[in-house]
């Protein structure tokens, strides 16, 4: 298994100053390997310029649909491997601005990828999806063999980025794997429209929470260093994964009434909230089957919310306040 800690390697995250790709260069760093992150904008409240990861990784502007400043990066830096999370992560945006998350999210992926093929010093390319690549599959659990069937313009841009990732390795042996999450919380997070994020402002502020749907949408709540396990696990097994999907869920399976339920006992305080139910687009049940992974890479989540929301906590508490 080559450079299995990732020391003095050259390492790529695409939308590394996010807030998953803020922790995972925040972990790569700490492996001591060599981290180019590429940023679209700069936002000084972001969990990556407050660690001051931008003084321990080298953070460069670009857009990932530009294929040309993609490729200058993985040649100029000599990329060994790929992290590839650059996106345009959100929902409600998609429905909004089509276009441009179907131009970032499918281009972006092709112009990562067709670096890489052309660039033989890459050892692996690790694509960051979303249990949203499915769709509406009307089942209990979502299986990595099941059909990508998103109908909507931001579940689409994750069907389709899926798709052509297989069809890299298929065609061309690309080393590329694809990871498929459920919902992620953590630390740095400030997209306020998701859920846990809004349900914790709402908490420091004391604001009444606004929920968008009917409160009984159902989703894996997945602590975010469990995702950076995951990734780099499937980096490090790549010659065993590559070609393949991965599901990393949890057994934490919740809707929003049940999430604000138990974030209420955890903090033993009561939250203001008001269903609006004015969601468009968005999947009722989402659940995914992480028994592959788990049986073939030994990974589960390590966290539950009841453990780690006081931490959570107190980063939204000190970031807000």
């Amino acid at each position: 298994m080559p450079n299995l800690n990732f020391s003095n390697s050259n390492i790529l995250v695409t939308g590394g100053t996010g807030f998953i790709g803020s922790h995972l260069v925040e972990e790569l760093v700490k492996l001591k390997a060599r981290v180019i992150a590429t940023r679209h904008t700069i936002d000084s409240d972001a969990y990556y310029f407050t660690r001051k990861l931008d003084k321990k990784a080298i953070t460069i502007r670009c857009n990932v649909c530009q294929f040309y400043k993609v490729y200058q990066l993985v040649t100029k830096y000599h990329i060994d491997y790929i992290f590839h999370l650059a996106a345009q992560p959100l929902v409600e945006v998609a429905y909004r601005a089509p276009s441009q998350t179907l131009y970032t999210n499918i281009l972006g992926t092709i112009n990562v990828l067709e670096s890489a093929r052309i660039t033989p010093k890459v050892k692996a390319v690790v694509v960051a999806s979303s249990d949203k690549a499915y769709g509406k599959l009307e089942k209990d659990k979502y299986l990595e063999t099941d059909p990508l069937l998103g109908d909507h313009p931001y579940e689409v841009s994750k069907s389709s980025a899926d798709l052509i990732a297989a069809s890299y390795f298929k065609t061309y042996n690309l080393p590329v794997v694809v990871t498929r999450f459920g919902n992620i919380y953590g630390e740095g997070d400030i997209h306020y429209s998701r859920i846990l994020p809004g349900i914790l402002k709402a908490a420091v502020k004391g604001e009444t929470l606004k929920i968008r749907s009917n409160g009984q949408y159902v989703r894996d709540y997945l602590y975010v260093k469990d995702v950076i396990r995951g990734y780099l696990l499937l980096c490090r097994n790549i010659e065993k994964v590559k070609g393949e999907a991965f599901n990393f869920g949890s057994d934490e399976t919740l809707s929003v009434i049940e999430l604000i339920n138990l974030i209420e006992k955890s903090f033993n305080k009561k939250l203001k909230y008001k269903i609006l139910n004015i969601v468009k687009n968005e999947i009722p049940y989402q659940s995914l089957d992480f028994s592959k992974i788990k049986h073939l890479l030994k990974w589960k989540p390590e966290y539950r919310l009841k453990d780690i929301l006081p931490k959570v906590y107190s980063w939204y508490k000190k970031a807000l306040t």
